[in-house]
């Protein structure tokens, strides 16, 4: 690619970043005044920001930091949080099929929101989709870096209230469910996801419904994926 279709490429991935570089500023700074108020100085911050690259664990990761070494443990409570990436990947095997080098940092740095704007947006003919998930990628790690780094360095300054701005990453998944579900021939992904949801969320609680969720909505969208792309080339 050239140096113009590079940026073609990243000027049509930014806008489609701009909530959640609201959204990961902010958190982020929080995440980087939490490591201070830790007492761990402004590098901790930023290479856990660089390196872990997964925000919840991160704010884990401070505590225990200060705890006991158990290396086990670490290893448990990590997969228990991001279990959720293991269903992430699967189910982007396909869109990540030639994308070369550049497939490593994309499993590498995919979070709920990048996987979100890469695994439905539907890139125009000029825009390469590798080069163009490379870049939602690599931006919503530049947002968050950059949010511990100012959190982090400037904690001491930092006397606005965060309280609350978490949920515009809720309010990105549910725009971008609603923009999905108008984009749909039909709705059998979308309710299937729904159904079992609202079903795990009864039987598990709020705190354990995620992951048996999604392997639910993994088995069934697995056994009618043919079902579904029949449907849709019908109605084409």
């Amino acid at each position: 690619m050239s140096l113009n279709d590079h940026l073609s490429t990243l000027k049509y991935a930014f806008p489609k970043t701009l909530p959640i570089l609201a959204g990961f500023t902010f958190l982020g700074i929080a995440y980087g005044v939490y490591m201070h108020s830790l007492g761990f100085p402004p590098i901790y911050a930023i290479l856990m920001s660089v390196l872990i690259f997964a925000g919840s664990m991160e704010f884990v990761a401070g505590s225990l930091l200060l705890g006991a070494f158990n290396p086990f443990s670490a290893f448990l409570l990590t997969l228990m949080i991001n279990a959720r990436h293991l269903f992430y990947g699967i189910s982007m095997l396909d869109k990540f099929k030639g994308t070369g080098k550049k497939k490593m940092y994309l499993i590498y740095g995919m979070c709920d929101e990048s996987f979100v704007i890469n695994n439905t947006a539907r890139t125009p003919s000029d825009i390469n989709s590798g080069w163009f998930m490379f870049y939602v990628t690599l931006l919503n790690q530049i947002y968050w870096v950059s949010g511990a780094t100012v959190g982090s360095l400037f904690s001491s300054l930092i006397t606005f209230n965060t309280d609350g701005l978490e949920f515009v990453m809720t309010a990105l998944f549910v725009v971008i469910f609603l923009d999905q579900w108008m984009k749909e021939r039909n709705h059998i992904s979308s309710l299937i996801g729904i159904a079992a949801s609202v079903l795990c969320l009864i039987l598990f609680g709020t705190e354990n419904f995620i992951i048996p969720a999604m392997l639910i909505i993994l088995i069934f969208l697995s056994l009618i994926k043919k079902f579904i792309t029949k449907n849709e080339v019908i109605s084409s």
